[in-house]
């Protein structure tokens, strides 16, 4: 199986980390060789519930002895795509009520630019450094990092850059904007946080000179910062948000929801101003109904403030520099990519899963599903521990 994984998947690095995967359980998952992981990143961010979650499990079984795929979006009446639309709505402020069902985030981005710039009339877009929404060519067209995205252009035109959380760059937003668009909590950078109001003075300066708001909460979103969406701790309201990820408890899907009054301007002048096959397709619908009712329905979104706080408690060492982000959306800062590296791959070895971040090389990625239990984190910190213990020992030797 190894070997075909490489001769016939392509691969998106050179050294994947290859573990062949037997099954999955809560907040385990096993290889074929028996060897069992505590899972501390949740297929990044995107496993809410954890593993097979018997709710979102139920949800796709009931499903699937009803239909599948029966026609393109948004011309059927297909019950787990309105409930899931209506539900959003009902958890979601004011004017946010009418959801876009898509496959995946970026494809959510996507979206969200396309109406931004149908909504507005105008074309420039503005975007934060070392921002990363996806990797289709509107989504790399507004990443903050040019070395992933020299070998691909031409992209699309007219975007502009500004520093996350610079008040002083806010003056670049104006008459010409049609859309600034900004992760609620910075993820490839390194998990940061907005900070004195930052969000709300972009909400302002997009006021005064007519540009949207964009909110990619593809991350933050569903539950993992203790609120539904990231955004609601900062007491602001965006004209459109992504979202995806941890939207599905398991299986791709994405969103982009915004009021009626500008989502009905993708129904005409063009006709199908965006469309999808498969988007809203009711198996994966159903899984996603079932999360978000799970999350509303349970604690479990209040939790992860108190895991976070056991988190932090926990992961005290000398070559921990920071712990940042909110909720379990967690950072761990080493002093180097190095250690950062070494941590990550022993960890393996003795079965965590830890993994990186896009562009913040001395970070170390920890976000477990939210069901994870504190015994299971007291289990992960340990070997998070034992590992810098050795690293440590070894430093002081050389």
């Amino acid at each position: 199986m190894k070997q075909d994984f490489f001769k016939y998947q392509a691969q998106t690095t050179p050294h994947p980390l290859a573990i062949e995967i037997s099954h999955a359980e809560g907040s385990y998952i096993y290889a074929t060789d028996g060897q069992k992981y505590l899972d501390f990143v949740a297929g990044v961010s995107a496993c809410s519930l954890g593993h097979r979650h018997p709710r979102v499990v139920n949800a796709i079984k009931k499903q699937l002895d009803q239909y599948l795929h029966v026609m393109v979006y948004g011309e059927y009446i297909q019950k787990p795509a309105v409930e899931l639309a209506k539900l959003l709505a009902v958890h979601l402020p004011d004017p946010l009520e009418k959801t876009y069902l898509t496959n995946s985030g970026t494809e959510a981005i996507e979206g969200s630019l396309k109406l931004a710039r149908r909504v507005t009339g105008r074309s420039q877009i503005i975007a934060a450094n070392l921002a990363y929404h996806g990797n289709t060519m509107g989504s790399m067209s507004v990443m903050g990092y040019e070395e992933r995205k020299q070998a691909f252009r031409p992209l699309i035109p007219d975007v502009r850059f500004i520093a996350f959380n610079s008040e002083k760059d806010l003056q670049k937003i104006t008459e010409k904007t049609a859309a600034v668009i900004l992760e609620t909590i910075q993820g490839g950078a390194g998990f940061i946080e907005p900070k004195n109001d930052y969000l709300k003075k972009v909400r302002e300066r997009c006021d005064q000179v007519g540009a949207l708001l964009i909110l990619d909460e593809i991350q933050p979103g569903f539950g993992r910062t203790g609120t539904l969406f990231g955004f609601q701790n900062y007491d602001i309201v965006p004209d459109i948000i992504a979202m995806g990820k941890g939207m599905g408890g398991g299986l791709p899907i994405g969103a982009f929801t915004a009021s009626s009054k500008m989502m009905e301007l993708l129904q005409d002048n063009p006709k199908l101003g965006h469309i999808t096959t498969f988007g809203g397709n009711p198996v994966i619908a159903s899984a996603a109904l079932a999360t978000l009712q799970e999350l509303t329905e349970s604690d479990v979104m209040a939790a992860a403030l108190e895991k976070e706080k056991l988190f932090r408690s926990l992961l005290i060492h000398p070559l921990i520099k920071e712990i940042r982000g909110l909720g379990l959306m967690l950072a761990v800062i080493t002093d180097s990519a190095e250690i950062t590296n070494q941590i990550i791959l022993k960890c393996q070895e003795k079965g965590l899963i830890l993994f990186w971040l896009l562009f913040e090389s001395k970070a170390v990625r920890i976000t477990p599903p939210l069901t994870i239990s504190e015994e299971e984190i007291r289990e992960g910190c340990k070997i998070i521990l034992d590992v810098l213990y050795h690293i440590n020992n070894n430093k002081s030797k050389h």
